[in-house]
Parts: C-alpha cells; sequence; structure tokens
C-alpha cells in the first residue's frame, strides 16, 4: 500500500507558504512603516540614495491612474484577484522536480496578495521604500512589490536562458 502521508515541502504547498510568507512579511512591514513614518520624519539608510518613509498609492504600480476616481481600486484588485487565481492554478499544475518557476510565481502571488489586502481594505496601498539620488525620485515602493518584481525577473530569466532545457527535459522525462 503506497504511503499517503502529506509531506509539505514535496507539494505545491510549500509555493503557497512562501507566497504566505511574503504576504505576512509584506504586512508586518507595512504596520511598522506606518508607526514609525506616518507621522514623523524619514529614516535615511544610505544617505542621498535610500530612505524608509511612508506613502500611499491609490494607483497602480507607478501610481497610475492613482487620481482616477476611485473605481481603480475594485478594477485593480479584481485584476489582482484572478492573476491570483490563476498563479494558484499554474503552481499546482507545475511538476513537482521544478523550483525556479514555482519560486518566482510564488514571490509575485504572494506580492499580489500582499498589496490587494490593502487595495481592499484600506482603498490604498501603503508604500514606505524611497529610492532616490538628488532630484530623482523612484516611485516609493513596499515589500509587495520587492517580491513582484524580482519573481517576474525571474521569470524573464528562465524564459530566457532556461525555456529550452525546461522543453527538453518536459518530452524526455528526464534531465538532459
Amino acid at each position: 500500500m503506497p504511503n499517503k502521508s502529506f509531506d509539505l515541502f514535496a507539494s505545491p504547498w510549500r509555493w503557497y507558504l512562501l507566497a504566505l510568507m511574503v504576504i505576512l512579511l509584506d504586512i508586518d512591514t507595512k504596520v511598522w512603516a506606518v508607526e514609525e513614518f506616518m507621522h514623523g520624519p524619514a529614516l535615511q539608510i544610505i544617505p542621498g540614495f535610500l530612505q524608509f518613509t511612508y506613502a500611499e498609492n491609490y494607483g497602480a504600480a507607478f501610481s497610475f491612474l492613482a487620481d482616477a476616481g476611485g473605481w481603480q481600486r475594485w478594477f485593480f484588485g479584481a485584476v489582482a484577484l484572478v492573476f491570483s487565481i490563476v498563479v494558484v492554478v499554474w503552481l499546482k499544475r507545475l511538476p513537482a522536480a521544478k523550483r525556479w518557476e514555482p519560486t518566482a510565481l510564488a514571490l509575485i502571488l504572494g506580492g499580489a496578495l500582499g498589496n490587494l489586502w490593502d487595495r481592499v481594505m484600506l482603498g490604498y496601498v501603503r508604500d514606505f521604500i524611497s529610492v532616490y539620488y538628488g532630484n530623482w525620485h523612484f516611485p516609493v515602493f513596499n515589500v509587495a512589490d520587492v517580491a513582484i518584481s524580482v519573481g517576474a525577473a525571474m521569470l524573464v530569466i528562465e524564459l530566457l536562458f532556461f525555456k529550452d532545457k525546461d522543453e527538453q527535459t518536459d518530452k524526455s522525462g528526464a534531465e538532459v
């Protein structure tokens, strides 16, 4: 009789756990940023380059549609929810041996759901990481944005450099 015990680290649940860790870290750091910086001064981490501050983003990435009148809250929330469902299914269907692609997807899923939490609960996303140089300022972002960006970069790297290897592995059933 086969052993049907549940092994968290040999199932798609490990990727959902990673996504959950991203969500919890994101929410925790946002709460910290609100407590520390909402009414106080920014904290210089690397003077002239990096600081922690507080900002509210009512739009999407880089405050896109931030002044659209409120409908964007629900639109971006719906997009994040639908995308998250697609990623959950995608993760479930990946071969257990894969590591890079599901890690990337889990980071993206955690980031999307972290920002979705803010959008649904507050109507905006809390940001606190500010990168700047002189008069140039990159839009303020958060841990969820970092997870999404790293996950997306990992998917691009997978597509550009490892896609052929994955296709060969899938066709033969064994690594080449």
